[in-house]
């Protein structure tokens, strides 16, 4: 038989019948009755009209009911306890107390006796119905929920009456009991009090920076003035102030000038719109640059800059907010380290602020310094120096991106190089010894944007010249060229991941001059990046916190620091190489003076408005800068002429500063060599190649190396290179080439193991000449300076 289903005939009586849907109304059985439609499938998923008017009756009693127990429930509170606010205590890395804030700077004032101007533009910035609408905006408040969640941006749709209840009434924060407390209590209050006694409580408790509570506070700390005196102008920046109290201080953080001037139009444009500001009146308004503050005497000299960067970095690495910290109750342990805080200071006075002479020479008012120390090993922030004293210039010198760091910055540029096996455009690998072409003007081969030719300093020719001369002497043609050969991306991610913020302004935007240093990193940030070459490529973000606590007891966790190997040890300790040689014969020889075995490097910002010298120690790693600045307008002034000078440059006053810093910072510390591996066939010269493929010149051992072969035989396959440490014997290598012993004793003009004046020095792989020497030692040509430092420690003795 066949498995098809087989056709069936109908039985006899019987009519064929059309097949029924499966959804098909059943008839009943015997055939007779009504079929009755029942809801199936989806039509039961529809809700009937009596069950959307149920549900609605039913939402809407709740949510009336709950409306109703909420505002009979909720009562409005006394006044919150900033009238007892606690003290925010700062210490010392030993537990001593550096400084203490907290006290609050308020004087409130009548509405009346604040100005017009003043009242309309928080009303322009904060909420421009507040007259006519009522204490909620819940359309507001949804857009801002919405923003948030989108991730648009975290965004408040609080009026004005939220606002001053969450600052009055309320604690700060960001809960969701709290945000139906302060719905309920606005309403109340609301039907309580009058718009203007709204408004003028919201005046005189809003926080506006430099640790002013409410704008009278603010009129004085920003222009000196009282409230009634604002004008339109400095209205609209203390309205804008507001939005970000700190930020948007534009003589501490200059960097946010843009971002601050267009919060400012914002204001005044509102102003206009809402008919409280002419349009004639607006235009050809210039933004009103606020005073440097006077602030109480208790956070005078160094003690007011360290509270400000300690709470802006508190702040912008979300360890602890703003309000939070206005309320006090905070024990911050900094990593700061008082006797080297000290030392930092009597350096810059003398060498540098006793020189001044301000009565006159006017130049002289316009210098500012700026400073920080970092222990490579750790990230600690050993030290900073920010200014003269808190009191009296505001600005913290050691944090601000706003000078160009010239060319401090070239050893970025090299390390690029060599971390990425970079070549020159004829094909050479890229070495300390590798030949450039330095005439000044000389336009970079390889770029495909815009001819870019830039000047040597004093347009001096430098013709062929190796990489290790060039740094010596900073010619910019040879580091433009070496920025093209790498490619400037590079360059940039490079001193990134050194440390440089990826937010340093002019980082980005750069091509061949980025090796010139037009960005405008942070004293701090340059610390970090040369700490990263002290420590063999291996980054530690900065440490400037070591222990936060909470009303005694409660202890507020710190962000995890995470150590990366940023570059290559090759390429940093080959860069280390290069640079020792500059404060050996180049441009920083006044960092002698420290006394140890030392790398760095100058830098002078464009017209000489700021003077750099970076270097370190194996101990420590720390940048100077020397600044100018206006004093009323606060805008960049050359310092030629300054301290009676022609010029102000890096190896002047900055490199004496470090020096001197260093010599006192580590007193009593052992003296620590270089421990370096560098890269191979740094110790031979590579001459440029013609248009034939033909060497132009003969290669041989590095300048310097009279012995032909590159040093005493010794060749580790590694290529490393040991700085002996004192107490080590004579001879040993630790399986590599020694560049000189930290402990040589001179004995009738002789140092072993480095050079001095009119010294002789012997062992190591790559000789050089120091101030007409000769030298059989040193394995990067930088004359075995551990033996001219231990020639410095015994003999007191200080190349000029």
């Amino acid at each position: 038989m066949s498995d098809e289903p087989q056709p069936q005939q109908p039985g006899q009586g019987w009519a064929p019948r059309e097949p029924q849907a499966a959804d098909a109304p059943q008839r009943p059985a015997g055939g007779r009755g009504k079929v009755k439609d029942r809801p199936t499938g989806r039509r039961r998923l529809v809700p009937t009209r009596r069950m959307v008017l149920g549900t609605f009756l039913v939402g809407a009693l709740l949510v009336v009911g709950g409306f109703a127990l909420g505002y009979t429930l909720v009562q409005i509170p006394p006044a919150n306890a900033l009238a007892v606010q606690q003290a925010n205590v700062y210490l010392y890395a030993d537990g001593t107390v550096l400084a203490r804030d907290g006290e609050v700077n308020r004087e409130n004032v009548a509405l009346d006796r604040i100005s017009r101007e003043a009242r309309h533009a928080v009303l322009a910035a904060e909420d421009r119905d507040f007259y006519s609408e009522s204490a909620i905006d819940p359309q507001a408040m949804v857009r801002a929920a919405w923003n948030t969640a989108t991730g648009k941006g975290r965004q408040s749709g609080s009026t004005i009456t939220q606002q001053y209840v969450k600052n009055y009434y309320l604690r700060q924060e960001q809960t969701v009991t709290r945000k139906v407390k302060e719905f309920f209590i606005a309403i109340k209050l609301d039907r309580e009090q009058s718009k203007d006694k709204i408004l003028e409580g919201y005046l005189n408790t809003s926080y506006f920076g430099r640790n002013a509570y409410g704008i009278q506070a603010a009129a004085h700390a920003y222009y000196g003035i009282d409230a009634d005196d604002l004008d339109a102008g400095r209205a609209a920046y203390l309205a804008a102030l507001v939005n970000a109290p700190s930020q948007y201080d534009v003589i501490a953080h200059p960097e946010n000038r843009a971002a601050v001037e267009a919060r400012w139009n914002y204001v005044l444009d509102g102003m206009v719109e809402e008919g409280w500001l002419s349009a004639s009146e607006r235009t050809g308004m210039t933004f009103p640059v606020p005073r440097e503050t006077t602030v109480s005497t208790g956070l005078s000299g160094q003690r007011g800059y360290v509270v400000r960067i300690v709470k802006d970095h508190l702040i912008e690495n979300g360890i602890v907010d703003e309000a939070s910290l206005d309320a006090g109750g905070y024990r911050i342990t900094t990593t700061l380290r008082k006797d080297k805080q000290d030392a930092f200071v009597d350096a810059v006075n003398d060498k540098l602020m006793d020189r001044l002479d301000q009565e006159n020479r006017e130049v002289d008012t316009y210098v500012r310094a700026g400073g920080a120390s970092i222990d490579p090993r750790t990230g600690e922030v050993v030290a900073m120096y920010n200014g003269i004293d808190y009191v009296k210039q505001y600005t913290p010198n050691a944090t601000r991106r706003d000078y160009q760091v010239g060319s401090a910055f070239k050893p970025f540029v090299f390390t690029a190089a060599v971390d990425n096996g970079s070549t020159t455009q004829d094909g050479r690998p890229i070495t300390p010894n590798t030949v450039y072409d330095g005439t000044s003007e000389r336009p970079v081969q390889g770029w495909s944007g815009d001819r870019y030719a830039p000047e040597n300093e004093d347009h001096r020719d430098y013709g062929d010249i190796t990489v290790r001369e060039a740094t010596d002497k900073s010619v910019n043609a040879v580091y433009a060229q070496m920025a093209v050969d790498v490619g400037p991306d590079e360059v940039r991610r490079t001193a990134i991941d050194l440390g440089l913020s990826k937010n340093t302004p002019s980082l980005d935007d750069a091509g061949p001059s980025i090796a010139l240093g037009v960005a405008t990193a942070s004293v701090l940030d340059m610390t970090q990046a040369y700490a990263t070459l002290a420590n063999h490529g291996e980054h530690r973000p900065y440490k400037l916190i070591e222990k936060v606590t909470k009303d005694g007891k409660q202890t507020v966790e710190l962000p995890e620091r995470k150590t990366r190997q940023a570059v290559s040890r090759q390429a940093a300790d080959t860069t280390t190489s290069v640079l020792r040689g500059v404060v050996q014969n180049g441009t920083a020889t006044a960092a002698l003076s420290a006394g140890r075995p030392a790398a760095g490097k100058t830098g002078t910002a464009e017209e000489d408005r700021a003077a750099w010298f970076a270097g370190y120690t194996p101990d420590l790693a720390t940048v100077v800068a020397v600044m100018g600045q206006d004093p009323v307008t606060a805008a960049q002034k050359e310092l030629y002429g300054a301290m009676g000078l022609p010029r102000v440059n890096g190896g002047g006053a900055p490199a004496e500063i470090w020096g001197q810093y260093t010599r006192e910072a580590l007193e009593g510390e052992p003296v620590q060599g270089f421990d370096l591996r560098i890269q191979p066939g740094a110790d031979r010269t590579l001459p440029p190649v013609d248009a034939t493929g033909t060497a132009t010149g003969t290669g041989g051992p590095a300048p310097g190396d009279p012995t032909g072969d590159g040093g005493s035989g010794q060749t580790p396959d590694d290529e490393r290179t040991q700085d002996r440490t004192p107490g080590a014997p004579q001879g040993q290598t630790d399986g590599g080439t020694r560049e000189g012993t930290d402990d040589a004793t001179p004995t009738d003009g002789t140092a072993t193991g480095g050079t001095a004046t009119g010294a002789t020095a012997t062992g190591g792989t790559t000789g050089g000449t120091t101030g007409g020497d000769t030298g059989v030692g040193g394995t990067d040509g930088d004359d075995g300076d551990d033996g001219l430092a231990g020639a410095l420690l015994q003999n007191s003795r200080q190349r000029e």
